[in-house]
C-alpha cells in the first residue's frame, strides 16, 4: 500500500467512514495479528486483543501524526492493548525476584533452528507473566527498568521471569530438536533450518511475519 493510499484511508477514518475502516482493518490485520499473537494464550484471545486494539485505532486515529509511520503507531497501541488484557486477567503472580538477578545473561538461549510458527507455539506455552516480560524485552526491546514501569514490579522481578522464560524455551527447543533429528533419523532427509534463534534473529522473525502493507 503506497503513503499516498494509506493516508487517504487515515483521512476517511477520521471521518468514521466505515469502508475505509475495513479496508485498513484488512490491511494491517496480519501485522496487528502477529504482534497480538505473541502475548496471547490463543489465536482467539489474540482476535479478541487485535479487535480491542483497532477499536482504538479508529478511536483514536484523529490523533495520529501523519509525518511518522502507521505501523510503529499502530504497534504500539497493539502491544499496550496486549499488556492491558492480560493485566486485567491476571491469574498468576510474578515470581518472587532472584537474588542474583542482577548477574543474569541476556543472552542465553539454546542456539537451534525453528521455524516461525514452532517459535509462536513455544512462547505461547509460556506461564502469562513469563511471556509478557520475555516479548517486551527480548522483541519489543524495552529495558527491565522500563517493563518494570509498564507492569508495575521492578527490575529485579522482569530479569527473573525473562531469565525463567528462557530456560522454559531453552529446554522446548532442545526436546524439538531431539524429537525431529528422530523422526527424521535413517529417512535420509532432515529438517531444513530456517532461522537460528537468538534474541537477534527473533526479533526479525516477529516483527516481519505477517506484515503487510
Amino acid at each position: 500500500m503506497g503513503e499516498e493510499e494509506l493516508h487517504q484511508l487515515i483521512r476517511g477514518c477520521i471521518k468514521q467512514d466505515r469502508k475505509c475502516q475495513k479496508m485498513l482493518y484488512k490491511a494491517f490485520y496480519g501485522f496487528a495479528m502477529g504482534i497480538c499473537l505473541r502475548y496471547a494464550n490463543s489465536r482467539d484471545e489474540a482476535a479478541e486483543v487485535m479487535n480491542q486494539g483497532f477499536f482504538k485505532v479508529f478511536t483514536h486515529i484523529g490523533s495520529f501524526d501523519t509525518t511518522r509511520p502507521f505501523k510503529a503507531w499502530l504497534g504500539k497501541i497493539m502491544m499496550n492493548v496486549s499488556i492491558d488484557f492480560y493485566r486485567a486477567n491476571l491469574k498468576m503472580a510474578y515470581t518472587d525476584d532472584l537474588e542474583t538477578a542482577e548477574h543474569i545473561s541476556d543472552n542465553e538461549l539454546a542456539d537451534r533452528n525453528l521455524n516461525y510458527n514452532d517459535l509462536l507455539a513455544m512462547v505461547q506455552q509460556l506461564p502469562q507473566a513469563y511471556r509478557t516480560v520475555f516479548n517486551l524485552f527480548a522483541i519489543e526491546g524495552y529495558s527491565h527498568e522500563e517493563i518494570g514501569e509498564m507492569l508495575n514490579i521492578n527490575a529485579g522481578t522482569s530479569k527473573s521471569n525473562l531469565h525463567k522464560a528462557r530456560q522454559k524455551l531453552k529446554q522446548m527447543i532442545l526436546n524439538a530438536d531431539a524429537t525431529a533429528k528422530n523422526t527424521n533419523y535413517g529417512s535420509g532427509t532432515g529438517y531444513t533450518p530456517i532461522v537460528a534463534l537468538n534474541a537477534i534473529s527473533m526479533q526479525g522473525i516477529f516483527l516481519n511475519k505477517g506484515i503487510r502493507g
